[in-house]
């Protein structure tokens, strides 16, 4: 007797996109079961969506229908939160200013901020970056290449750390707030999404699937946070959305989002897949910071 189990669309599209850039099919089905995925689930998952790929079919539509006797059993422990990082309260002093705790969420741990940037620091970033942007080139997290990220359609630059007196300031309060040396983190990051642009559904953390991800986690530990800054106010769209949990956050100038998604145990949150919703009018200008769970050395060259 057949079994429809549910399948959503953003974990298909996260299967297709990473089918589309090469990656191994078996690969993928590995991802899914570190994330309580059975492993019966996630190769029916997986070979659903190359089988409409290559026969140019329509893909699965929020649900699967599994042959009878799939065992549905989990492939991997529940994944732990940590208690999170920030600390408690509706105002966290960030070294040089105060942040306002708008709203939290327990999973994945996420924090809704204000007054993480003031107006001129936002303008300042945006006006320092715009004459650098080019093609969003980030390493991907599954395959560890430098890819341009098609899928964000997205322009982006990175500054170094510390790299103005500007980035180091902000740096400095970045790591106040999370209470995270400044060295952890990853070079700030600017993007600009114009209208009609995207970020469909990914996880920030890396991936161990490869030499590069590999290589770059033996020299810096994981990702466990992120943080997401909004530069602009965005008329309508572009909005930041958690897809397993139904948050949808606005882009407000100055505001932020901030999200874990790695414990102590090794242990990585499949709950924080997040997406940019389209633009539909106006443009988006974010700033994002990635931190490590030690020092981040980038890689030579």
């Amino acid at each position: 007797m057949a079994l429809t189990v549910r399948f959503s669309n953003q974990v298909r599209d996260w299967i297709a996109q990473n089918l589309g850039r090469g990656v191994a099919a078996q690969d993928i089905v590995d991802e899914l079961i570190v994330h309580r995925t059975a492993p019966d689930l996630a190769g029916a998952m997986v070979a659903a969506v190359a089988n409409a790929l290559t026969h140019d079919a329509p893909l699965p539509d929020g649900e699967l229908v599994l042959e009878a006797g799939v065992d549905l059993a989990p492939g991997a422990p529940a994944y732990r939160a940590d208690a999170m990082r920030l600390a408690p309260g509706p105002v966290i002093r960030a070294g040089d200013r105060d942040v306002r705790v708008l709203a939290r969420m327990a999973r994945p741990g996420t924090a809704i901020l204000a007054d993480m940037l003031d107006a001129g620091e936002c303008d300042r970033l945006i006006a320092a970056a715009r004459p650098r942007l080019r093609p969003s080139l980030v390493v991907d997290p599954i395959t560890g290449l430098d890819v341009a990220r098609d899928h964000r359609s997205s322009l982006g630059m990175f500054f170094r750390p510390r790299e103005t007196d500007l980035i180091e300031k902000i740096e400095q309060r970045i790591a106040r707030l999370i209470d995270r040396p400044i060295e952890n983190g990853e070079g700030l990051q600017i993007l600009h999404y114009p209208a009609g642009a995207e970020s469909t559904p990914h996880f920030d953390y890396l991936m161990p699937t490869n030499e590069a991800n590999r290589e770059s986690l033996a020299r810096s530990g994981q990702r466990v946070c992120t943080l997401i800054m909004y530069l602009n106010d965005v008329p309508a769209g572009g909005e930041t959305t958690f897809p397993e949990s139904g948050w949808s956050i606005l882009p407000r100038k100055g505001h932020a989002v901030y999200f874990e998604y790695a414990n102590a145990a090794g242990q990585t949150d499949p709950a924080s897949l997040h997406a940019g919703a389209p633009v539909l009018a106006g443009e988006k200008w974010i700033a994002t910071k990635w931190v490590r769970t030690r020092r981040f050395v980038p890689r030579a060259g």
